[in-house]
């Protein structure tokens, strides 16, 4: 029997919270414990039904999502957040991913993602829909790439070349690009990127950039 994952939704319209749980509730082992209609007492309600994640709008009365994340950060209950937003803002999406949220969807794609984004999350990894990473990766570019080659807390952790290699997967590059950019063979491409998704406990190249964003790796 799968495990039930327990969601909390908080969203101001009432209509998208009931469009939302009626596509969850066709999928087995999601159970919707809760709702909020405002952000003042989402951490409260959260609190007491135990969600395992909450799909959080930002745009909320009372205290919005930001605030929201903050009071979880704070506090330190273990529940999970997904953002479920109508803007794809890349200071919010940065904003989000620095405070450790584990998701962010834009309204227009929640239909066909957020499914598959909850179950990632409960899993341990984190989603962000395809509009939102190319928001991301359309702002890291060669010409604002900061590599903090001094820098001892980003050195303590990744060798020089392992920031360059970091650096090139925010881009996208794939393997085979990275290899020729750098001159080394594919199977030393990928030894780096194993080592790096160790030492940073990363799970994906989202992860990544979350991680150069923090310590300012990239920059927009």
């Amino acid at each position: 029997m799968l495990q039930k994952i327990r969601i909390h939704l908080a969203d101001d319209h009432q209509i998208l919270i009931d469009g939302i749980r009626t596509l969850l509730h066709t999928v087995p082992n999601f159970e919707v414990v809760g709702f909020s209609l405002n952000g003042g007492n989402i951490f409260n309600e959260v609190t007491l039904n135990k969600a395992d994640i909450l799909v959080l709008d930002i745009n909320m009365p009372e205290k919005d999502g930001i605030e929201v994340i903050k009071e979880f950060a704070k506090k330190g209950f273990p529940c999970k957040i997904i953002v479920l937003s109508s803007y794809d803002d890349l200071r919010i999406i940065k904003e989000v991913m620095k405070l450790g949220s584990s998701g962010y969807l834009t309204k227009k794609c929640a239909g066909e993602n957020i499914v598959e984004a909850i179950q990632a999350v409960s899993r341990g990894e984190e989603y962000f829909c395809k509009s939102v990473r190319e928001k991301i990766f359309s702002t890291v570019t060669k010409d604002n790439i900061k590599l903090l080659k001094n820098e001892s807390a980003v050195n303590s952790i990744l060798t020089d070349r392992e920031l360059e290699i970091i650096t090139l997967i925010s881009l996208e590059y794939s393997g085979k690009e990275i290899s020729d950019q750098l001159f080394i063979s594919m199977n030393t491409v990928e030894t780096h990127r194993k080592n790096i998704m160790k030492k940073l406990d990363a799970k994906n190249s989202i992860s990544l950039v979350k991680y150069a964003i923090k310590h300012k790796l990239i920059k927009s």
